[in-house]
């Protein structure tokens, strides 16, 4: 389920949890210790952070696509489709790379068009991010078309950072030279300073940021659960081992091995 945006500011719902009945034999007690599993799950689903799109596979779910204008500005449109430069104001110590949105405008649910390696962007009113043989950009599409089919190049010597392709080979570039906002295009034939652009992600969709909380929530056992299980008191370098086992997906095996050790060395004895 997509859950709504939150916005730097905006207080959080506070989530109502079940009351089990005591003569239901079957309700979970209420102190039972939460699996590493459903940690991992109810983790990533609660992080409303943004972090960067290092990669075009990192894309997915909502984005704020940064301008590089001064002011930092990024990619907006209106109710009708009206698409224009909007001023950024959530970022720290005037770093527009750590941006995030404060208006709904601001955001664009990214998919990857199936069969290619193409993005589609819908905006807050549910249509599409496209540009038209003119270079004119808009979102008024209720369907993708090649129009609304936007491929995200990474820029050489800039790290976590894209270039905006259409499928006319063109790119999206600002003209910063009217004053306030700049001009948004997308008819730029070359790559420069002004189409390189920054996407700033949820991340909890990004797959490092989620493999990493998974990982995370994981390790998340203690000495005395490890010791209950394998049978016996353990040094660090085997709770170390444990949990390492646990993260890459080897637990089991490597607590059999520690028991079956455990075994031979009392026979031993």
């Amino acid at each position: 389920m997509v859950k709504p945006l939150v916005f730097k500011g905006d207080k959080k719902p506070k989530k109502r949890k079940r009351v089990a009945d005591p003569t239901d034999d079957d309700a979970p007690d209420s102190k039972a210790v939460v699996t590493a599993s459903t940690a991992s799950t109810a983790g990533n689903e609660d992080d409303d952070s943004w972090v960067n799109a290092d990669a075009a596979t990192d894309i997915a779910g909502p984005v704020v696509i940064v301008l590089p204008s001064e002011p930092p500005t990024c990619l907006a449109c209106d109710a009708n489709g009206k698409v224009f430069a909007s001023q950024l104001e959530n970022f720290m110590d005037g770093d527009p790379s750590t941006a995030e949105p404060h208006d709904v405008r601001q955001v664009w649910v990214v998919n990857r068009v199936h069969g290619t390696e193409s993005f589609s962007f819908k905006g807050h009113h549910g249509r599409y991010l496209g540009v038209d043989k003119y270079g004119i950009i808009s979102a008024n599409s209720t369907a993708i078309s090649p129009e609304e089919s936007l491929l995200c190049i990474p820029v050489p010597d800039s790290p976590s950072t894209f270039a905006i392709q259409t499928q006319r080979e063109t790119f999206f570039t600002i003209d910063e030279n009217k004053k306030g906002a700049p001009d948004v295009r997308g008819d730029a034939e070359t790559i420069n300073f002004n189409t390189t652009f920054r996407l700033r992600m949820q991340a909890r969709f990004k797959p490092k940021e989620k493999k990493a909380k998974e990982e995370k929530a994981l390790s998340k056992i203690s000495r005395k659960e490890l010791e209950e299980k394998i049978g016996r008191r353990l040094d660090d370098e085997e709770v170390k081992k444990l949990k390492r086992a646990r993260r890459e997906g080897n637990y089991y095996e490597t607590a059999l091995d520690m028991k079956v050790k455990s075994s031979h060395d009392k026979f031993a004895s």
